[in-house]
């Protein structure tokens, strides 16, 4: 464990691995450790994936691995998967679909549990991206829970966010929500060589010539359709991608973007200390006792809510 900084910024997988591990449990040394490596992060281009259960978004990614491979580019994948609400474990099927990159040393995946975190990603995610990111892996894709409108929390860590639809699926619809629209910056048409993706795709190409945000953009959004059964399509969205993270260099807004991160970052850290700091105040018989009170209208959720504020501290008011 003494050296485990070096040999992780050295490219050692079990370094890496072990890392992981660590920030996942939410053990106490992992952010020391996190702090000496942030400094040797930032260098990988952060790629997002997303869409809804049953896209093909697991496919999509194992091609395009295939293809970053063929580029000698060194990949990292975190595959996050739904958590059950009742037993709180999770399939980690990803891993199972992509198990052919699992023997290329080049290749570093890891599935990772939601735990009831909304919006497509653990609260773990983005700690691993910077492990992974100062172990050397670039790109590294990020494929979040696919549960729709939710998803877009990916914009909060990925620097290009792919949105995936399937014909016949529903998902035309879905994409005129404002929410899933307005956080593509790639629109993938998969499972292309299925009736109905030449429609999707027009589809989506008019609904972004309608949005007045999107024309004055200097970004103009493809909408590419890809196969992963006949395999076409990929080198076209690689090729896409590099474009999108060219522009964002060339145009100031990787900069922007990655401070928008960082601040949502910070201000995530600090609301899970305040989580923290509550759960060790009150026990869990006198939340038992404050929410049958609140039930039984002898109180009221706004007075218990700035007691328990006053107590760990904080300054500001209920509103």
């Amino acid at each position: 464990m003494k050296d485990i900084v070096k040999r992780l910024l050295q490219g050692d997988r079990r370094a890496l691995a072990r890392m992981v591990t660590l920030i996942e449990n939410e053990l106490p040394q992992a952010h020391t450790y996190l702090a000496e490596l942030h400094q040797h992060s930032g260098k990988a281009h952060i790629v997002g994936v997303t869409g809804s259960p049953g896209a093909g978004k697991s496919t999509l990614v194992t091609r395009m691995v295939r293809e970053l491979r063929q580029q000698d580019r060194k990949v990292g994948i975190i595959a996050v998967d739904p958590s059950s609400p009742f037993s709180g474990g999770a399939i980690l099927g990803d891993r199972i679909r992509m198990m052919e990159l699992a023997g290329d040393p080049n290749v570093f995946i890891r599935s990772m549990a939601s735990r009831g975190h909304l919006g497509g990603l653990s609260t773990a995610t983005r700690d691993v991206v910077r492990a992974m990111d100062a172990a050397g892996y670039d790109p590294i894709i990020i494929e979040t829970v696919g549960t729709g409108q939710a998803e877009v929390e990916i914009m909060r860590t990925a620097q290009t966010v792919l949105v995936t639809i399937a014909p016949g699926m529903g998902d035309d619809i879905q994409a005129i929500k404002a929410g899933i629209l307005e956080i593509a910056d790639i629109f993938v048409v998969s499972k292309a060589d299925k009736p109905g993706a030449d429609q999707t795709a027009a589809e989506l190409t008019m609904l972004l010539s309608l949005d007045p945000n999107r024309r004055q953009s200097a970004w103009r959004i493809p909408v590419i359709k890809t196969s992963s059964l006949k395999e076409q399509g990929i080198p076209e969205l690689i090729s896409a991608i590099q474009k999108h993270h060219g522009y964002l260099k060339e145009s100031g807004m990787l900069t922007q973007r990655a401070q928008r991160q960082i601040h949502s970052e910070i201000q995530n850290l600090i609301l899970q200390s305040v989580a923290k700091t509550l759960q060790a105040a009150v026990g869990e018989e006198e939340w038992n006792t404050l929410i049958e009170n609140v039930t039984n209208r002898e109180s009221d959720p706004y007075s218990v809510a700035a007691a328990l504020q006053e107590r760990i501290g904080l300054q500001h008011p209920i509103p």
